[in-house]
């Protein structure tokens, strides 16, 4: 397997433990080919999510009533520092401030957000702060309750913004950095039953992209700060389905590539992905392409670092697919066989040192 020497990487890869406790998988990344090699397998109870902190030098991982915090090693290898209890059910996603000081947990089946204290060693400390979200939103399946399913801070380091499915809101919480406290600045209230779900930012941070699971759109908002308050104003709605139709469909992914230029998402029931193309100075969106992942439920999906290539976590399938990507003529081809990987949730590069 031919690995560029100088810009080696690896990708963990989260996975739920069915008949195997090996809940994060660790791959070299073969940049040049667009492919994966398994190095290593870590032993860790369904891991639905995993983070990296913004120093690069730890990982952060969901796991059965809990938190689990790794050293990052120079080979790309995990060290195990710590188990942390949130003090509720399992997480579904997590994120550090951007100065690795605290730690956040979504709680999907609980409604619960908590904050939890990082120290200088990575390793995770006590909780700071717990908020159950309250309310009844649509009675319709399962969204008629708080269901959590992201929290991330904006850029500026002042507001954690949390994304409630059940609700279809995103809550602003003002973090006190001295305390670990969250207290409530602000609602994004999002169209009826459309369940939010992913978040992310701009790289300048003035713009903000809400994914929405069931009617399949993202929002995008402007954001900036007025007299101590955060303002939000949206400026955009887009789909993520090739014409617009969302009949069967949920939206899942979101993520950047490394040079902010494009926006990825995917959808499950038409198994596509889609890739915008970021207009820098407006924050908005336009379709490149949107094409079929060769996958049953892309839960998670991921541009390679240098976006020649794009991964694809096919939950439902237990696979990983692999595409070569042409943005200047719009389309995707596949890039050989699929890998198989248990249950697929959630994947992350990790440029080594």
């Amino acid at each position: 397997m031919k690995i560029n020497k100088e810009n080696q990487y690896v990708a963990y890869v989260s996975t739920y433990t069915m008949g195997d406790n090996h809940g994060i998988r660790v791959y070299d990344v073969d940049t040049e080919k667009g492919r994966f090699k398994e190095k290593d397998k870590v032993e860790i109870t369904n891991s639905s999510y995993i983070a990296i902190s913004h120093n690069r030098k730890y990982l952060y991982s969901i796991t059965d009533f809990g938190v689990e915090s790794y050293k990052i090693e120079r080979d790309g290898g995990l060290t195990n520092i710590n188990w942390a209890s949130i003090n509720g059910m399992r997480g579904c996603y997590l994120s550090t401030d951007y100065t690795d000081r605290y730690l956040f947990v979504a709680g999907y089946h609980d409604g619960k957000l908590t904050a939890l204290r990082v120290r200088e060693d990575g390793s995770i400390g006590e909780i700071t702060d717990e908020i159950y979200h309250k309310g009844l939103g649509s009675v319709a399946d399962r969204n008629f309750r708080p269901h959590i399913n992201c929290a991330r801070m904006t850029h500026d380091n002042k507001y954690l913004l949390v994304a409630d499915q059940g609700m279809d809101h995103v809550n602003v919480y003002r973090l006190d950095h001295r305390r670990g406290k969250l207290a409530l600045a602000d609602v994004i209230r999002s169209e009826l039953e459309s369940a939010p779900r992913h978040i992310k930012i701009s790289k300048d941070g003035r713009f903000i992209y809400i994914l929405h699971e069931w009617k399949c759109f993202i929002d995008v908002y402007s954001y900036e700060e007025r007299d101590g308050d955060p303002y939000f104003e949206k400026i955009q709605t887009i789909s993520t389905l090739d014409g617009g139709q969302n009949k069967n469909c949920a939206a899942s992914a979101l993520s950047f590539t490394e040079d902010y230029q494009q926006l990825l998402s995917s959808n499950a029931g038409d198994e596509s992905v889609i890739v915008y193309d970021v207009d820098q100075e407006t924050g908005m969106l336009e379709m490149n392409l949107c094409l079929p992942i060769s996958g049953a439920y892309p839960k998670d999906a991921e541009f390679f670092p240098d976006k020649r290539f794009i991964v694809s976590l096919n939950h439902e399938s237990n696979s990983m697919t692999f595409f070569r990507l042409d943005l200047k003529n719009h389309i995707i081809v596949m890039n050989g066989p699929e890998l198989k990987v248990n249950a697929p949730n959630c994947i992350v590069f990790h440029k080594l040192s």
